[in-house]
Order: C-alpha cells, then sequence, then structure tokens
C-alpha cells in the first residue's frame, strides 16, 4: 500500500480532487430533494458516517478503496453543504442570521488552524511520513468525525406550529402513514424544481457571479498558494514547513473573520456591503504582495522546485502574512453569502444553498485544471476580475435587499 500511495501522491491526490469536485457538483442537483425527504439532521448524520469513512480509508489505503470513497465523499458532501445551509436558517431569523452565519464559519474553519497547528510541530524536521505517524493521525481524525456526527442528534429543532394538531385520531395517523410515500416523493420534486427555478432569479444569478469568485480563490488559497511557497527553493530548508506554516494563518484570517463579522453583525447598520468591500480589498492586497513575492512559475514548477525570481526578494513572513490575508478575505465573502442566502431564501433554503455549492464547486474544478497551467499572474488576473464583478454583483442584490426590508423592518440587525 504505502508504495502505491507515495509514489506520485501528488497525481494521486490530484485525481482524487477531481473526483470529489465533479461527483460534487453534479450532486447538488439533487441534493434539496434528499433533504426534504429526510430532513437536515439526518442529512448531516448521514454525511458526516461518509466523512469519517473517508477519513479511515487512509489509515490503509488501496486504490479500490481511495477511488471509491471520493465518489462517496462527493456525494455527502453536497448533502451535507445543503443540509448545514438548511439547518442554520431554520434555526435563524432576520435578526441573528448574519450572527449565526459568523459562528459558524468560525467554527468550520478553526480545523484549518487545529489540524495544521498540530502537524507543524509533529511533523516538524521530518522529511518523511512514517506508516505509524500516518496510522495516528488518521485514527485520530476517524474517532473525531465519528464523535462530531453523533453530536449532530444535538442541534436543536426550530420550534413550529403545530400543523394537524396531536389530537389527530387513529384513522387520521393511519391515513398520513399510507400518504407517506407520496408525500415524499412530492417533495423530491417539489425541491428540485425550486433548485431548477431559483437558477435563473436575478438575485441568483447576479450571486452566482460573487460564489463563482468564492470558488476560484477557494482552490487558489487550498490548494494552489501551499504549491507556491512549496516550489520556492530560495526559501531553503523550510520551504516545507512554511506550508503547514501558511495553514495555520489562513486559518487564522478565517476565525478572526467569521468571530468578528458574527459579533459584530448585530450592531452593523450599513448592512453586509461593508464586509464584502473589506474582503475584496483585503484580497486585493494579498494578490499584489504575492505577485510580487513568489515567481511566476511557481504553481507549475516541477517536483525539485523553482530557482527563478520574483520582483521582490522572496520573503517567508510576506507569504505567511499573505496567508492570513487570504483566510481574512474569505471569511468576508463566504459569511456574507451564507447571509444573505438565509435571508432572502428562508423557506426555500435548501435549493438556495445547493445551487450555491453547485456553483461554487464547478469554479473551484475548473480552476484546480487550469493552476496546472497557467503562470501565476494569470491565475491572480482571473481572481480579480471575477472578484470585482462578484462584489458588485453582491453589491447590486444587497441594495434590493435593504430597500425591500426598510420597508417592513430594521435593516441594521440583520
Amino acid at each position: 500500500m504505502g508504495s502505491w500511495l507515495h509514489h506520485s501522491p501528488a497525481i494521486q491526490l490530484d485525481f482524487c480532487m477531481a473526483i470529489i469536485y465533479g461527483v460534487f457538483s453534479a450532486s447538488n442537483l439533487i441534493t434539496p430533494s434528499v433533504v426534504a425527504i429526510v430532513g437536515p439532521q439526518l442529512s448531516m448524520f448521514a454525511s458526516g458516517l461518509f466523512y469519517s469513512m473517508y477519513i479511515a480509508v487512509f489509515i490503509q489505503p488501496f486504490p479500490w478503496s481511495f477511488y471509491t470513497a471520493s465518489v462517496f465523499i462527493g456525494i455527502a458532501a453536497a448533502v451535507l453543504w445543503t443540509a448545514q445551509g438548511n439547518c442554520l436558517t431554520i434555526n435563524s431569523d432576520e435578526h441573528t442570521i448574519g450572527r449565526n452565519s459568523g459562528i459558524f464559519w468560525a467554527l468550520l474553519q478553526s480545523s484549518l488552524f487545529f489540524g495544521n497547528l498540530y502537524i507543524y510541530f509533529a511533523w516538524q524536521g521530518k522529511t518523511q511520513i512514517s506508516e505509524s505517524d500516518r496510522r495516528t493521525v488518521f485514527i485520530a481524525l476517524t474517532v473525531i468525525s465519528l464523535v462530531g456526527t453523533v453530536l449532530f442528534f444535538l442541534i436543536r429543532k426550530p420550534d413550529s406550529e403545530n400543523v394537524l394538531g396531536e389530537d389527530e385520531s387513529s384513522d387520521d395517523q393511519d391515513l398520513e402513514v399510507n400518504e407517506s410515500a407520496q408525500n415524499n416523493m412530492t417533495k423530491a420534486v417539489d425541491a428540485f424544481k425550486k433548485s431548477l427555478k431559483l437558477c435563473v432569479t436575478k438575485e441568483m444569478l447576479l450571486l452566482s457571479i460573487t460564489t463563482a469568485y468564492t470558488g476560484l480563490e477557494l482552490t487558489f488559497f487550498s490548494g494552489v498558494y501551499g504549491t507556491c511557497i512549496g516550489a520556492v527553493n530560495k526559501f531553503g530548508t523550510e520551504e516545507k514547513s512554511l506550508i503547514g506554516l501558511s495553514g495555520i494563518f489562513i486559518g487564522i484570517g478565517e476565525i478572526l473573520g467569521g468571530s468578528l463579522f458574527g459579533l459584530l453583525s448585530k450592531n452593523n447598520r450599513f448592512g453586509r456591503n461593508p464586509v464584502v468591500l473589506l474582503g475584496i480589498l483585503v484580497h486585493f492586497t494579498a494578490f499584489y504582495l504575492i505577485f510580487l513575492n513568489m515567481p511566476a512559475d511557481a504553481p507549475i514548477a516541477p517536483v525539485e522546485g523553482t530557482d527563478s525570481s520574483a520582483y521582490i526578494k522572496s520573503s517567508k513572513e510576506v507569504a505567511v502574512f499573505c496567508s492570513f490575508l487570504l483566510g481574512l478575505g474569505d471569511s468576508c465573502f463566504n459569511t456574507q453569502l451564507l447571509s444573505i442566502l438565509g435571508f432572502l431564501y428562508s423557506e426555500d433554503s435548501a435549493p438556495a444553498f445547493a445551487v450555491f455549492k453547485f456553483v461554487q464547486s464547478i469554479c473551484a474544478a475548473v480552476a484546480f485544471f487550469y493552476s496546472n497551467y497557467l503562470l501565476l499572474h494569470w491565475q491572480l488576473l482571473v481572481m480579480v476580475i471575477f472578484g470585482f464583478f462578484g462584489t458588485v454583483s453582491f453589491f447590486t442584490v444587497e441594495w434590493e435587499a435593504a430597500a425591500t426590508v426598510a420597508r417592513g423592518s430594521d435593516y441594521g440587525s440583520i
């Protein structure tokens, strides 16, 4: 086994990511139907089990189990994201959706910080990872994943109206059981139709540009930028450990942004636009510094790395600072996208979040593809263009939402 995974790990993992994102993208079309039938809580639990299975595969991986698990995790990821968005929305109102989105994002991204922190210190100075070290890490991660999956059952269910009443006769209850299969099929079809209808609404089309940008920059900070850092030979013997340090600072930026915007959302009188504006300014700053600090051929450098020069002397400190900026900017966009989707589509949150993840995953997959061929400055230019138009489109939707809410409630509390 060890020889299989270590023979060409980059190729194996790239193929694995291609499978995951391909299945993930396609599965988002049916996930609203799944959530509509089984509910968000059970959907999250089932998805968590598949996540645990995927992690467990790395304890003793084989080609067939590796790629099979990649297919299942693609489906599970689509279901999990749709169910999480639905759960977040039904447990929030217009006064708490901003706060809850920030808290959710900070907790979600905390894995970036703690995971990379452990790897940085536990594997510091190691040029090769032993079988024992790998198994220890993935056994621990599998157990943590299973515990977290079980905790899904502790999520509260929102208070709801007693639709049929609890004093139904036994005949009414028998009738409900007999019609349950038909009702489930109706729910599934309705959820699928809603997803298709949402795709062509003005608001969703505009937000799709913003979502597309988050998919492109997700691929960049989660895959491309770490590759760039590890490829710069001028960083010396620390180039590989810097990848872990980069992940830590991306996590710090994500957690800080999610926590800050979650806590301040109640007192924000200006809506979501200032946060998104901050996000794009932070990202443009990061892109400019990366452009100056990294060699242009870093993303496509061979395994031996690159000795090419950047526009300035490549600095480890600047590289890590850019990691922080990438994480902070990403949290700006994602927290506000989650917030506005939960607000605009409170009645159809599952289809809305499915469309959101569909667009994001498609663009992330496209970015994974071109990242192996385009020089760094071209990849940065693509993100700058999409970032600019994504910000403008988000502003447009937010202004329209603000005008609508101003007629009926206090927009500053959203």
